[in-house]
C-alpha cells in the first residue's frame, strides 16, 4: 500500500478540499492584516524584539520541528525499533547545546544575524560576505527539501496524482509562501508558526492517546505488541535489531546524528529568533519553551513510532514507503479512520508551510543586511531600503527554491533537509563557537572555517551516493560517487575547526585587547543592539 492509495481511499475529497483552502485563506489573511507601510528592519525582520519568550519559544519550536522529524523519525521507530531511538534524543540534546553556549551570548552580541556577531570584533564585510553566502546555500537546501515534501504529501492529500500534479502544488506553496512572508515578515511567520506548533502538539498527543487506549494504557504491552510484529521478536527493543549495513552505513547514521545536533546551533533561522525577544534571560527562557516542547513531543513521536509497529506493522509501514515516512498517516488511518488521517496530514502541510517561512525569511534577513547593507553599500543602506531588498529577496529566494525543488523533485527528502543541518553544522557553528568563546580568533580564521566547511560539506555530498551510483539517487543514471557517505558532517565539521584555528593562529592580525575586552562585556551584559 503506497502513500497515494492510502490518502485517497474514502469520500472526503471535498472535506479535504474545504480544509486545505481555509488554512490557505487564513495564512494569506494573516499576512494582510499584520501588513505595514511603515517596517522598519528591526520590526520585519525581528518582530521589533517585542515578543514574549513563552510566545517565541513556541514560534521557535514551530521553526524547528518539521515534517522529517513529524513524519520520519516515527518511520524509523516502526522500522527500526530501539535504533530508532537515538533520532528522538537528538532534537533534545540539540536545544541543550543552544541553550548553554549559544542563546543568551547570541542575544548579547547580535541584531539580526550571525555576522552581527562576529562583526563586533573581526572586520565586517569578510565575515558579513562569508556569512551571508553560507546562509543562502542552507536556506536553499532547507527550502528545496520542504517544497518537495510538501508536494509530495500534498497531491495525495488532495485526491490527485502525478508528477504535473505535484509539480503544480510546489509551485503553488512557493507561491504562497513568497506571498505571506514578503508581506508580513517575522510578525506574521509567528503566528503561522504558533497555529502550527498548536496543532502539531494536540493532534499528534490525541493520536498518541488513541495508541495507549489501544493497550490498555500500559506501555510495556505496547512495546510488546510492537516486537511480536515486527519478525525479530524481543531483539526489536534491543540495538541492532535490523542492522545490515556495515562499518559505512554506522558511519553515515553516526554522521547524520552529529549533522543534527550540532547543526541546529547553526540554523540561521533558529538564531534568528534569538533577536526576537527583549532581553538575553527571554531568549533564554525561549530556548527552554522550546526545549521542553521538543521533549514533550519526542515523547509522543516515540510512541507512535512503536504505535505504528504494533498496529500497521514494519511490512506494511515499509510498502507505504521504504523510510517509513508514512506509517504516522497509516497509523491515523487504522485508528481514526479517514477523519484522522485528513487532520494528520493537514498537520504535516502546516509543519511544512511554517518551516519554510521561518527560512525564508532567514534567508532574506541576510541578503538584505549582511550582503546588500554591510557588503555592497558598507552600512550606509537606509532602513527602508533594507526592508526592500529584503522583500525583493523573498521573492528571488523563494523562485530559486521553488524551481531547484521542480528540478530536483526526485531528491530524497531527509538527505537535502541532513546536508542543510550538515552545511549548518560546518559553516556557522564552528565560526560562532570561536567568535564567541576565543580570545585569539581572527578574521583570517573566521573566513577560513566559514568557506572550508562549506565548501567541504558541499562538495563531499555532490560526490556522495545519494547524488549519484544508487537506484534512489538524484541523478540515478551517473555515478561519480567517490566519497562513501551520504552526509560529510563526519568529515567537514572537525575540518570547519581546524581551519578556523589554523586560519587565525598563521594570521598577520592579532585580536585588539581593547575590542576583545569591550566584546567580552557585552557577552555578559549586553547591549544596545538596536
Amino acid at each position: 500500500m503506497n502513500t497515494a492509495s492510502v490518502l485517497a481511499q474514502g469520500n472526503r475529497t471535498g472535506f479535504v478540499i474545504t480544509v486545505f483552502a481555509v488554512f490557505v485563506v487564513g495564512v494569506v489573511l494573516i499576512s494582510l492584516l499584520d501588513a505595514s507601510e511603515t517596517d522598519t528592519p528591526r520590526r520585519f525582520f525581528v518582530s521589533g524584539r517585542r515578543l514574549s519568550s513563552s510566545r517565541n519559544g513556541i514560534a521557535l519550536f514551530g521553526d524547528f520541528i518539521s515534517a522529517a522529524t513529524l513524519l520520519g523519525t516515527p518511520g524509523l521507530i516502526a522500522l527500526a525499533g530501539f535504533d530508532g531511538i537515538p533520532y528522538l534524543l537528538g532534537p533534545i540534546v540539540a536545544w541543550a547545546v543552544i541553550l548553554l553556549l549559544i542563546a543568551e551570548p547570541f542575544h548579547n552580541t547580535g541584531r539580526y544575524t550571525v555576522g552581527d556577531v562576529l562583526a563586533h570584533r573581526l572586520r565586517p564585510r569578510p565575515v558579513h560576505m562569508a556569512l551571508g553566502l553560507a546562509t543562502l546555500v542552507i536556506s536553499l537546501f532547507y527550502l528545496t527539501a520542504q517544497l518537495v515534501g510538501a508536494g509530495s504529501l500534498a497531491a495525495p492529500l488532495l485526491g490527485i496524482s502525478g508528477v504535473v500534479a505535484q509539480n503544480f502544488l510546489m509551485l503553488f506553496l512557493g507561491v504562497l509562501m513568497i506571498i505571506y512572508v514578503a508581506i508580513s515578515g517575522m510578525h506574521g511567520a509567528t503566528l503561522v508558526q504558533c497555529f502550527k506548533a498548536a496543532f502539531l502538539l494536540v493532534a499528534s498527543a490525541f493520536l498518541a492517546l488513541l495508541v495507549l487506549a489501544r493497550f490498555g494504557w500500559n506501555p510495556s504491552g505496547l512495546l510488546g505488541a510492537a516486537a511480536a510484529r515486527s519478525g525479530v521478536g524481543e531483539h526489536f527493543l534491543a540495538p541492532g535489531a535490523r542492522s545490515q549495513g556495515g562499518a559505512a552505513d554506522t558511519l553515515d547514521a553516526l554522521s547524520l546524528q552529529l549533522g543534527a545536533v550540532l547543526g541546529a546551533a547553526g540554523l540561521p533561522h533558529l538564531l534568528l529568533r534569538m533577536g526576537a525577544v527583549p532581553t538575553a534571560r527571554a531568549a533564554r527562557r525561549s530556548v527552554q519553551w522550546t526545549a521542553v516542547l521538543t521533549c514533550v513531543f519526542c515523547v509522543t513521536a516515540g510512541v507512535l513510532g512503536f504505535g505504528a509497529a504494533a498496529v500497521v506493522g514494519p511490512q506494511e509501514v515499509m510498502g507505504g514507503n521504504s523510510s517509513g515516512n508514512t506509517a504516522t498517516l497509516l497509523l491515523s488511518d487504522s485508528l481514526g479512520g479517514s477523519v484522522l488521517l485528513t487532520v494528520m496530514a493537514c498537520v504535516a502541510f502546516a509543519t511544512i508551510l511554517a518551516v519554510v517561512a521561518g527560512v525564508a525569511l532567514a534567508a532574506a534577513t541576510s541578503m538584505a543586511h549582511d550582503i546588500y547593507g554591510v557588503v555592497i553599500r558598507k552600512g550606509r543602506a537606509t532602513e527602508s531600503q533594507e526592508v526592500l531588498v529584503a522583500r525583493v529577496s523573498v521573492v528571488l529566494i523563494g523562485s530559486a527554491a521553488t524551481a531547484l525543488a521542480l528540478w530536483a523533485s526526485r531528491i530524497n527528502v531527509s538527505f537535502a533537509a541532513g546536508l542543510a543541518f550538515s552545511v549548518a553544522a560546518s559553516a556557522v557553528l564552528p565560526a560562532l563557537l570561536y567568535g564567541l568563546y576565543w580570545r585569539g580568533f581572527t578574521t583570517t580564521g573566521a573566513v577560513w572555517s566559514i568557506y572550508g566547511g562549506l565548501i567541504c560539506s558541499v562538495f563531499l555530498a555532490a560526490f556522495s551516493p545519494a547524488v549519484s551510483g544508487t537506484p534512489t539517487a538524484l541523478f540515478p543514471d551517473a555515478d561519480f560517487a567517490v566519497f562513501p557517505l551520504k552526509y560529510p558532517s563526519i568529515v567537514s565539521i572537525p575540518l570547519a575547526f581546524v581551519l578556523g584555528w589554523l586560519g587565525s593562529v598563521l594570521s598577520r592580525q592579532r585580536p585588539h585587547p581593547a575590542a576583545r575586552s569591550s566584546f567580552e562585556r557585552r557577552v555578559l551584559v549586553g547591549g544596545d543592539a538596536s
